[in-house]
């Protein structure tokens, strides 16, 4: 009979070979690091985590977070062990096209995988942001007596995971908040792909993150199961800081020649040194992708049968909770199902142009207090620009250490680990937001990437979105930003003309479930269009003709705008039909949806036959050319714009209806298109 210490080292071999095995099969990955943290992954998933396999979207399961995504094996061999459906033969096409196992975890690919990862430290900081939503839905819905979300965020982070900036930035917040119910294991094994850690890393990681305010445990050598199981039980008890354990692990454990090297690391063991690690195992070194009976059935007992008796013991607490406190449900279950209230976008704003000019972060504004009452879970956020960005929920209260009641998190300076913490807290339900100014989106590039490859509706807010902010400069002049954004897949970038393009812009990213919505909304005041000239779907169309010419037929020429430059479109249109040209004056506040249209509405906007177009628009004209033909014309900067007030810059860099109207005019004798 096999004993439980000797089951123990059975199933932490099985998952360590099952890596070797797939890794040596698809001649890719990283074998190093699963047979180095099969111990850790064998004590989370049978002892410690609350999960059931048979239900992976079970709303108050433990999150876990492999923020060293390039050891994916580990996960999914412990997935496979546990019974979240994967199968040995897709073990055996780890890697392989269509394969449910492919190079990282990828989230909606495998259940049981909670997020995509693999660029390091996006885990770790996506995991404050499961951590803070875990927080901030316990302080909102849980009642006395009534404790219906109660769970914790477990994250393995390597250290390329903790040298990353975004981590650095995350982490930092996540002490500031004191998120008790996060800990994360620092993988501290000393190599890293390119050798030794010591190349390049000498911090003191510990005393860093008790800089942070966290609870610090560092284990050294002494990782037994026993070991790291007390170590838990301590983080578990301290509830007013997040938790790290440092584990001194060995990458590539077992094998004689390759232990401890870099060599472990991004490459298979090769055959000979499978062989010879499955005999230092105790292993039959000629088994490939070998599941005991005894192994398999105590994983399934001890993952699926506990994890069964938790979530029907909670079934039972919510239905008790659901009968106490009716309206409260009926609001947790919009999250725990992904739903906006019915009828949420029935009556959005809309907007007099007898207002005058209303810069469109002022309309968003204005906006994003409507939509925060339609959606009660709608969750706003700031990198320290709120009155600037204009996005702050009027009295929704701040997120604090301590008291996660309110709607507004605090970001400080730290654009890239809030966007990472924005997909953090719309992985677990919530419709959040960050913003900041346009062309600090580079910081947040990484994260929003991530957002678009795991189908997440995040949305970013950025103002100052061009030369129009003035004075500060090209620092701070957004140029290539728009360009950068449209060329992201499965990511909307939206700059809306004016007020009541704007609430539809809210409407519109509100309203996406797979999608990421960044906006680019403008400092200075913009004329309100009349709502009855912006059809309901202009943001989903793309684009739409605004203002067309009263001749009969096609127009002699197209002026296409974006945002703060579609004013100065309508003011050349005037100019050059004045002159006796036909001008159709086209809003294009999405590129990407308008590309994504039929061609017979992309036709009717744009006639083919009109070749005379110019597009205008204060950022660089890449990608412009597809829609204004070979024989159009792009408005655009070629430069990184200059500091002075956003009169003169603009007439400087020629986005005045006398210059476009020229830049028309000349696009039209150079057709010959004049009468």
């Amino acid at each position: 009979m096999t004993s439980a210490a000797q089951l123990d080292e059975l199933s932490i071999n099985t998952i360590r070979t099952l890596s070797m095995d797939a890794v040596e099969k698809a001649k890719s990955g990283h074998p190093g690091a699963p047979m180095a943290l099969a111990p850790l992954a064998y004590l989370l998933y049978t002892r410690v985590m609350k999960h059931n396999p048979a239900n992976s979207e079970w709303f108050d399961r433990d999150r876990f977070i492999l923020s060293a995504g390039h050891a994916s094996m580990l996960l999914y061999s412990s997935l496979y062990l546990s019974g979240y459906g994967l199968t040995l033969e897709d073990l055996e096409n780890f890697r392989q096209l269509g394969s449910p196992t492919p190079g990282h975890p990828e989230r909606r690919v495998a259940a049981g995988v909670e997020a995509t990862t693999g660029p390091l430290g996006q885990g770790l900081s996506m995991s404050v942001g499961l951590a803070l939503a875990e927080a901030m839905l316990a302080s909102r819905f849980n009642r006395s007596g009534h404790d219906l979300i109660d769970h914790r965020t477990w994250v393995i982070a390597s250290d390329g995971d903790i040298q990353e900036g975004v981590a650095s930035e995350a982490s930092s917040l996540a002490g500031h908040l004191g998120l008790g119910k996060l800990t994360v294991f620092y993988d501290n094994n000393h190599i890293q792909l390119a050798g030794k850690t010591a190349m390049a890393f000498s911090e003191d990681v510990p005393k860093r993150y008790e800089a942070y305010g966290w609870h610090v445990q560092d284990l050294g050598e002494e990782i037994s199961l026993g070991d790291m199981e007390r170590a838990i039980e301590t983080a578990e008890g301290v509830a007013d800081q997040p938790s790290l354990i440092v584990l001194r692990t060995h990458i590539g454990y077992g094998s004689p020649n390759k232990q401890d090297s870099y060599k472990a690391h991004g490459s298979p063991l090769g055959e000979d040194e499978v062989r010879l690690t499955k005999e230092a195992y105790g292993w039959d070194p000629d088994a490939h992708f070998l599941v005991p009976d005894e192994v398999l059935a105590h994983f399934r007992e001890t993952a699926v049968e506990r994890g069964a008796a938790a979530e029907a013991d909670w079934t039972e607490r919510a239905a008790a909770y659901r009968e106490k406190h009716a309206d409260d449900w009926a609001e947790l279950s919009l999250i725990i199902d992904g739903r906006l209230p019915e009828g949420w976008d029935s009556d959005p704003p809309r907007f007099d142009p007898g207002d005058g000019k209303v810069a469109t972060r002022k309309a968003s504004s204005d906006v994003i207090q409507w939509a925060a009452a339609q959606v009660p879970h709608l969750i706003s956020g700031s990198a320290d620009l709120e009155p600037s960005t204009l996005t702050e929920i009027e009295g929704g209260g701040s997120v604090e250490r301590g008291d996660y009641s309110g709607r507004n998190v605090h970001y400080g300076v730290r654009e890239h680990g809030m966007t990472a913490i924005v997909n953090g807290l719309v992985l677990h339900g919530l419709r959040a937001f960050g913003s900041t100014f346009f062309n600090f989106s580079d910081y947040m590039k990484g994260a929003l990437r991530m957002a678009a490859i795991m189908e997440l509706p995040a949305i970013a807010v950025f103002t100052h979105d061009s030369i129009g902010l003035g004075e500060d400069g090209p620092t701070h002049q957004p140029i290539e930003q728009l360009a950068h954004l449209r060329a992201t897949p499965n990511l909307y970038m939206v700059r809306p003309s004016d007020a009541n393009e704007t609430a539809l812009a809210w409407q519109f990213a509100l309203g996406q479930t797979e999608v990421p919505v960044a906006f680019a909304l403008s400092r200075q005041g913009l004329p309100i269009w009349s709502p009855d000239d912006v059809p309901g779907d202009a943001i989903e169309r793309g684009a739409y003709v605004l203002r067309d010419s009263s001749a009969d037929g096609d127009p002699d020429v197209i002026l296409i705008g974006t945002g703060s430059e579609v004013s100065i479109c309508v003011e050349a249109a005037e100019l050059l039909e004045a002159d006796g040209v036909s001008v159709r004056v086209v809003s294009a506040p999405c590129l990407d949806r308008f590309e994504e249209q039929p061609g017979a509405y992309r036709d009717s906007v744009l006639p083919p036959s009109v070749r005379a177009r110019v597009s205008v628009e204060a950022a660089t004209p890449l990608g412009w050319d597809r829609w204004t033909t070979d024989d159009g014309d792009q408005v655009a900067m070629r430069n990184f714009g200059a500091s002075a007030p956003q009169p003169v810059l603009y007439e400087h860099f020629g986005f005045t209806g006398e210059a476009v109207a020229g830049r028309a005019k000349t696009v039209l004798d150079r057709l010959g298109a004049r009468a």
